[in-house]
């Protein structure tokens, strides 16, 4: 699969020379700007894997792109700059730039800094995955311990038998514990007593 790249740089000879420098090592360059503000608009519309972002730009720089980047969580993002003050450095990294090169830059820091940009957030999307995942079993879990507590008090059923039943519903009717659950809550569902 090609990897899809933006560039957000305002020096468009700069600009040339990394597209061409992206295409020959086999990326798609799928949209270029010199304005930061366009770059956050570019990256919203066309998704791509990673972006590259100058920090001087107009419209935005490129530490407040890549911070509303970060925060929607679109792609990688690769810092390219002439500055290489620290202070500068942990911006970038606070922002949730995931690689940082100074200008000028060597083809071969290029790519590495892209494939480790792109590896890295390819994680952070893994473990955001799961987190999300354990976040909704979590809340299934409470929605189900809560129907349980209205079945025990209001059916005088024991902890087991509220499990039991609720269990016994979703296997019947195919559906997940949480829907049953749900159904319990809202008191659309009782025991046959």
């Amino acid at each position: 699969m090609t990897i899809r790249v933006v560039i957000a740089e305002d020096e468009a000879i700069i600009r040339m020379d990394l597209r061409e420098t992206l295409e020959e090592e086999g990326y798609d360059v799928i949209g270029e700007t010199g304005r930061g503000d366009e770059a956050v608009e570019m990256v919203r519309a066309l998704r791509p894997d990673l972006v590259i972002l100058d920090i001087k730009m107009p419209g935005m720089d490129g530490i407040e792109a890549a911070r509303i980047i970060n925060g929607e969580k679109i792609c990688g993002i690769l810092i390219l700059t002439a500055f290489s003050q620290r202070e500068v450095i942990e911006q970038a990294r606070d922002v949730g730039a995931l690689a940082y090169l100074v200008k000028p830059f060597q083809k071969s820091d290029l790519v590495p800094a892209i494939e480790v940009a792109i590896g890295r957030f390819g994680e952070l999307r893994s473990l955001t995955g799961e987190i999300d995942a354990l976040g909704e079993q979590l809340e299934n879990r409470k929605i189900v311990e809560r129907a349980k507590g209205v079945l025990m008090d209001q059916h005088q059923m024991s902890e087991q038998e509220a499990f039991t039943y609720i269990q016994r519903e979703a296997m019947k009717n195919r559906r997940k514990m949480r829907d049953v659950a749900d159904h319990v809550l809202d008191g659309s569902l009782q025991p046959d007593v």
